[in-house]
């Protein structure tokens, strides 16, 4: 096997076993036998399991921010752009549930290394969100008074809630065309500057 292929392998069987008993209870034997190789091959890649755990965030939501920017990089309308990072996150939690529920459970976890992570790649992630809330105020097109620090933890927030309930299958009735429709309502409705409310 390919080390790329290996490396892949072991990301998706991490992803699997973090999901299913969470970084602390879960051990390298487990994500060796999930990926169907030798525990010590993990080593080979990694240093330690928080190692593995990190490098799932970073493979993962690194390749979100990726397909977030070239997307928003050909829409120039902010609300077009708040949409297009609703729909890149929400499809992509609902498409991978073991990465939802891990990023549901790691990065509520208060370990000093967990926490570094969260203030450096995750950070970058949700910021996509304020830098498009301060280019649509530029544009006059959101709200002069809206703070983008909270606004992005606001709009976050409502995705990684729907990621949530989808993890756990509850309210599965729910499209992914209608979620994104109704976040998107609500959250325009509360944003959006009163001389481009007046012309909707």
């Amino acid at each position: 096997m390919k080390t790329a292929d290996k490396h892949s392998k072991i990301i998706s069987a991490a992803t699997k076993v973090f999901a299913k008993k969470g970084f602390f209870n879960a051990r390298i034997s487990d994500i060796a036998k999930e990926a169907k190789i030798a525990d010590g091959t993990i080593y080979l890649y990694f240093n330690h399991k928080l190692d593995v755990l990190i490098s799932v965030f970073e493979e993962e939501i690194g390749g979100l921010i990726e397909q977030v920017s070239i997307a928003l990089a050909i829409e120039p309308d902010p609300r077009k752009q708040l949409e297009i990072f609703a729909r890149k996150h929400l499809t992509m939690m609902k498409k991978n549930k073991n990465l939802a529920e891990v990023i549901q459970i790691e990065l509520r976890q208060n370990t000093r290394k967990i926490k570094d992570y969260r203030n450096n790649k995750f950070s970058e992630y949700i910021d996509i969100v304020s830098t498009i809330i301060k280019d649509g105020q530029a544009q006059e097109i959101y709200r002069a008074d809206i703070k983008p620090g909270i606004a992005k933890r606001a709009f976050f927030g409502a995705l990684d809630e729907i990621s949530r309930v989808w993890s756990l299958a509850l309210d599965a009735d729910y499209t992914l065309e209608e979620t994104i429709s109704q976040i998107m309502a609500i959250f325009l409705a509360g944003m959006l500057a009163p001389t481009v409310q007046a012309g909707r």
